[in-house]
């Protein structure tokens, strides 16, 4: 099966957003964990931050990855005419 030009570009931009999102997981989940004694001396709340991120700070940041991954791809496949029909009548 061969992909039209419009077809690559959709699968271009949706990659890129799926690696920048992966980008920003990974930056949450291993470099600030690695980092978490050195930056122990900011707090969140009255909260260390190392100890803040790995206890309600990351999983907020992975719930915000999930809802701008879900919000961007709506108007992705919107703009490039792909989107889900189920139950539009």
């Amino acid at each position: 099966m061969q992909l039209d030009d419009r077809q690559r570009a959709y699968w271009r931009r949706n990659l890129r957003l799926t690696a920048w999102l992966l980008g920003v997981w990974f930056f949450v989940s291993f470099v600030i964990s690695y980092f978490a004694r050195e930056v122990e001396h900011l707090l969140v709340l009255d909260i260390p931050f190392g100890f803040y991120m790995g206890a309600q700070g990351a999983p907020l940041i992975y719930l915000l990855i999930v809802w701008w991954y879900a919000r961007r791809m709506d108007g992705l496949d919107h703009d490039y005419g792909v989107q889900d029909t189920d139950g539009e009548e």
